[in-house]
């Protein structure tokens, strides 16, 4: 991704620009769905804000330019204080990529509104964004349905597993989940060209482009 500084600065910069508006949506809406809840940690940490600047990750920001995927700051929540404490913290999980799936759709429909009126050129700086901002906003809306912690989609995952005789793999999963996450993304990038991450975010992504008829 490096190379694309000298090739498209236009199209990295607005890559950049959309993963962090992203992200920040995102993060903000996992605050927001706790507060909601009855649970103000975000809001007192700082976190319950459309400022990017609490929400980024150094490293995960790093990490766009050299890997070609990036993360943010998990947005800190009391499970205890949740009003329902069985689907709550489920609920401030979906927040996160419901939001994405939300702001891809705004895009979407703006996209169509201004080049059904002629206003907006395919290859102009401002197509360029727009799509950027629906392509990450899906991507990480597909992404995070994965139910492998510290994805949002291990929260119903760990919900079935509350049983006792599950107690180990919950366990398991818990601690080890996001290391095991770093080890299947690395194998299914550069051993398996995308075989089984890549599949699941083409196919929810082409079911989200095609609600707007793309």
């Amino acid at each position: 991704m490096i190379s694309s500084l000298f090739s498209d600065p236009i199209g990295l910069l607005a890559l950049v620009i959309a993963f962090v508006a992203a992200l920040t949506f995102h993060e903000f809406s996992h605050g927001l769905a706790a507060k909601l809840q009855g649970d103000d940690t975000a809001e007192r940490m700082g976190r319950l804000t459309l400022n990017p600047v609490p929400h980024i990750d150094p490293i995960g920001f790093i990490a766009v330019f050299v890997a070609g995927f990036g993360w943010a700051k998990p947005v800190p929540y009391n499970p205890y204080n949740l009003r329902n404490q069985k689907w709550g913290p489920v609920l401030v999980a979906a927040a996160g990529p419901l939001s994405n799936l939300v702001f891809f759709l705004a895009v979407g429909i703006v996209y169509k509104a201004l080049a059904a009126a002629g206003a907006l050129a395919p290859e102009s700086a401002l197509a360029v964004f727009l799509a950027a901002l629906m392509y990450i906003n899906v991507i990480l809306f597909a992404f995070n349905l994965i139910p492998i912690p510290p994805l949002d989609g291990s929260k119903v995952l760990l919900i079935a597993l509350q049983h006792p005789k599950y107690a180990k793999t919950r366990f398991w999963l818990e601690t080890q989940g996001p290391t095991a996450l770093i080890i299947a993304i690395v194998v299914d990038s550069f051993l398996l060209n995308g075989m089984f991450f890549g599949t699941i975010v083409r196919t929810i992504s082409g079911w989200a482009f095609g609600l707007l008829g793309f």
